[in-house]
């Protein structure tokens, strides 16, 4: 049976998780009793918001992607993101209302924009699922996207995002979600 100590202390230890406390005692010892000698520790982190990394400023200038949203009445707001930032999780960051109701997982089409000033084919080809989402969005355009499906890259420096009229919920008129 030290064999089975001497296994269950290795996978034990490589977890990272557990802490043995086995004897080290020649005495026969069975499977359950090997395990259940080890002590377990709990580790928790800090909660962190969806898309937590839109949240974190840019590490060099060289990350620096500037991008200018155009909200429902026409302002321009013009923001500093990164190279790897998620159109939709950018705005939430600059409180910009591009809504984004099931928090990027191609569920809704609530963070439907209009890709303008030529950036449009510069973005990579949509999946089917955001595809599909789209057809949901009122007033679509040749050049919409779901905001949640736009990553920043150097090369999409100076685009605009413009916000439709109106976007399609199941919220009560009036209610204005707030990410998590």
């Amino acid at each position: 049976m030290a064999w089975l100590q001497r296994s269950c202390n290795v996978a034990l230890r490589a977890s990272g998780l557990l802490r043995t406390t086995l004897s080290t005692a020649n005495t026969p010892t069975t499977v359950n009793s090997v395990c259940s000698t080890a002590t377990r520790f709990v580790h928790s982190t800090a909660p962190a918001k969806h898309g937590g990394y839109e949240w974190e400023d840019p590490k060099s200038p060289d990350d620096v992607v500037t991008i200018t949203y155009v909200d429902r009445d026409g302002e321009e707001i013009t923001v500093k993101g990164k190279v790897g930032d998620n159109c939709m999780y950018l705005a939430h960051r600059h409180d910009i209302d591009l809504e984004g109701a099931c928090e990027a997982s191609l569920a809704c089409s609530t963070c439907h924009v209009y890709v303008e000033n030529g950036f449009f084919d510069k973005l990579d080809e949509p999946k089917e699922e955001e595809e599909d989402m789209l057809d949901l969005a009122p007033f679509l355009q040749e050049n919409s996207r779901l905001g949640c499906q736009i990553v920043l890259r150097k090369d999409m420096d100076g685009m605009k995002l413009v916000l439709p009229r109106a976007s399609r919920n199941f919220y009560v008129d009036g209610h204005v979600p707030k990410p998590h």
